[in-house]
């Protein structure tokens, strides 16, 4: 009788030991830390349909590969419908933070609105919303741009002389740079504004814009393209009228091309002036460093260094009554004296 409660005794250890087991590690499990949550971000931008836009996707892609820890979604849209699509499906997505270049400011601002209601960190870029909407706004100088083109051209032709202009996509961006060139061009009453249409940052539309300009003047001295790819389509309106020795272009962006043209003296184009896609890069840093890492000034050798953002510009306090922080790019005029530091004949753009 004794032996037969002693093999019950171990036969009720073994079966109760491996219940104990299993307890305890549900217990460790319970009490295990659960995994980091990821970050997300969403990078919102124009589709390439020029040459400034194929530069900031290049850029954007690039900057996303130094930060395989970080969730990207990416979308590009060519018009504002499917961009406030696109930021609409990235709520959805409960991403963290989004990176911003509007197609167009006016149409892109009430989703902005209705994603920094939700708590989503915001990183404009470029094209501003027409509310303060953004956590931080990093555009390049765009009243400079204006002005330090209006400034060369009025130089150029020694006071005196018949301008045409090609604006933009209706945008702050457009809007700076026009309203600060014709503050210049009204000081130097000998400036004849001839007509100011929008060629849409577009070569084909600005081709077909400085054709209808050619029936109607007979006299141009210079365009004002005010972008790149617009100054392209322009050229070739002028030089299929047969008109390339009248006049002479004046664009704006740092198209490698036209850089090399201007380094070559080539009398069409006697300068550029600076406005480098890179800026996005420099903001998908920004977003970074502001959701993951809390300091702006870590990622500040991070950024591409032509952009020439120091750390004294990172992490500044928001002026009094500002309720998003500004970061503003300098523009650099592009001679044939300095073109060399500003030619990158590998980049896109």
């Amino acid at each position: 009788m004794k032996r037969l409660f002693t093999m019950l005794a171990a036969l009720s250890l073994v079966l109760v030991l491996p219940g104990c087991k299993k307890s305890e590690e549900k217990s460790e499990a319970a009490q295990a830390p659960a995994a980091a949550k990821k970050l997300k971000i969403g990078i919102s931008i124009p589709a390439a349909d020029h040459g400034w836009a194929a530069g900031v996707g290049w850029w954007a892609k690039k900057k996303m590969s130094e930060y395989p820890d970080v969730e990207w979604v990416l979308a590009t849209a060519n018009e504002p419908g499917k961009q406030t699509s696109d930021i609409e499906d990235m709520m959805a997505q409960q991403v963290d933070g989004l990176v911003v270049l509007a197609t167009e400011s006016a149409p892109i601002t009430p989703v902005a609105e209705k994603a920094k209601a939700r708590g989503i960190f915001i990183v404009n870029v470029d094209r501003g919303f027409l509310k303060p909407v953004a956590d931080v706004f990093l555009e390049g100088d765009n009243k400079a741009f204006g002005r330090k083109s209006a400034e060369f051209i009025v130089q150029k032709l020694g006071g005196k002389g018949n301008v045409v202009i090609l604006r933009g996509i209706p945008s702050t961006v457009d809007t700076d740079r026009y309203e600060a060139a014709m503050e210049v061009f009204k000081q130097n009453p000998g400036i004849q504004v001839l007509a100011a249409q929008p060629g849409m940052w577009n070569q084909q539309k600005s081709l077909e814009v400085m054709q209808s300009y050619l029936s109607q003047f007979p006299k141009i001295d210079a365009v004002w393209a005010s972008d790149d790819d617009m100054a392209l389509g322009a050229e070739k309106a002028i030089k299929e009228a047969g008109r390339q020795n009248e006049m002479w272009l004046f664009g704006g962006g740092g198209m490698k091309d036209i850089v090399k043209r201007v380094m070559d003296k080539d009398p069409l184009y006697p300068a550029d002036i600076t406005y480098p896609p890179a800026m996005i890069a420099a903001s998908i840093d920004l977003a970074v460093a502001n959701l993951r890492d809390g300091n702006e000034k870590a990622i500040a050798d991070k950024i591409p260094a032509h952009l020439r953002i120091d750390k004294s510009q990172l992490q500044e306090k928001r002026a009094a009554g500002q309720t998003q922080r500004l970061l503003k790019l300098d523009v650099h005029l592009i001679t044939p004296e300095n073109a060399k530091e500003f030619y990158f004949p590998d980049s896109v753009y």
